[in-house]
């Protein structure tokens, strides 16, 4: 019989909730306030509803539906509708057995034996429910969602769960990011990709083995890699560093932002410029960098990877200066102690 192993499942994948925590709901765990679908959880562990998320409509109407199975089970049985007490105190995930009045829920076991055999068909290898909570904390951040909005959402109580989330997440981007190579303002064409996986898509052992041949032959630099064998093999830079105008300079995937903020940096150089002549000239120095920007931006957008880029910089401000960013002063305070000290 149908106990809605499907529904806890994709619960669980669209709310972040442990196994336990969606098993245990209870038949009104969900409402609409405002217009806005809601599930109420038990935050505090302690057998009260007191904590709501906004769900997805359709995540809504799939438990909705799962409660009209819980309630049609009862009226078979008893022939009529359960009281405000009784629905109360009804699981919507009822279990089929020792359970006259629907207020015990599926076990966990149960549950996980299920799971176990479903991901066996499949072939996938191992996989737990858990990492659907996971997916959903790296996927968010990705999406550019801060540390605190995750942490409320998910539940965490300490902040030390969901800052190890952003580490695995920032890392498997950083990962692939660094993998996009386009070659640098010095180069006679800059912008170009250093190989092109979109027009000619390679297997992925192949790419890993290309990876690894590249990372063999560069070492990291300020905005990107260098490729230049004497510095690779810890001579001295002959050039005196000046990267931005080598030829052996590589520009990575994980560098945009970086090199964003320069083109703002040369755009506003050139707008304060006191004459067009002036503005002009920082305009053609500029040009190389920005060309090697735009291929790095197209390089991005083809290989899907562009939001992750600009998400991953974005992001990391707010997890070092958050504590910094929400200190706040008001003006006449500040003004005040000015004053004083000038006393």
């Amino acid at each position: 019989m149908d106990r809605g192993v499907r529904d806890i499942w994709e619960t669980m994948i669209v709310t972040g909730r442990r196994a336990g925590e969606v098993i245990g709901l209870r038949l009104d765990c969900i409402g609409i306030h405002n217009g806005v679908p809601l599930l109420w959880h038990d935050q505090t562990k302690v057998g009260n509803y007191n904590e709501a998320i906004r769900i997805p409509d359709f995540t809504y109407q799939r438990l909705l539906a799962r409660q009209q199975v819980t309630l049609a089970r009862f009226e078979q049985r008893y022939g009529r509708k359960p009281t405000s007490q009784e629905r109360a105190q009804m699981a919507l995930f009822s279990r089929g057995y020792k359970n006259p009045r629907g207020t015990y829920a599926i076990s966990l076991n149960w549950f996980h034996g299920h799971f176990r055999r479903w991901i066996g068909e499949l072939n996938l290898g191992p996989a737990v429910p858990h990492q659907a909570r996971h997916t959903l904390a790296t996927k968010l951040l990705a999406a550019g969602a801060t540390l605190q909005h995750i942490k409320r959402y998910l539940g965490h109580v300490s902040e030390r769960m969901t800052e190890y989330y952003a580490k695995v997440a920032l890392s498997e981007i950083d990962e692939v990011l660094q993998q996009v190579w386009v070659t640098g303002p010095g180069a006679p064409e800059p912008g170009e990709p250093v190989w092109d996986l979109a027009a000619q898509p390679l297997p992925r052992e192949q790419a890993q083995a290309l990876a690894i041949d590249l990372g063999r032959r560069s070492t990291p630099t300020e905005g990107g890699i260098c490729t230049y064998q004497v510095v690779v093999d810890g001579g001295a830079c002959p050039f005196k560093l000046d990267c931005q105008n080598c030829g052996k300079f590589i520009m990575t995937g994980a560098d945009l932002l970086y090199w964003r903020r320069k083109r703002d940096h040369w755009h506003s150089l050139a707008e304060r410029a006191p004459t067009d002549e002036i503005a002009d000239w920082l305009h053609q120095q500029f040009e190389p960098t920005a060309r090697a920007i735009a291929g790095l931006e197209r390089a991005l957008a083809g290989l899907g990877l562009l939001d992750d880029a600009l998400a991953v910089d974005l992001r990391r401000p707010q997890d070092y200066f958050s504590r910094l960013w929400n200190t706040a002063f008001r003006s006449s305070d500040l003004a005040a102690v000015a004053s004083m000290e000038n006393t």
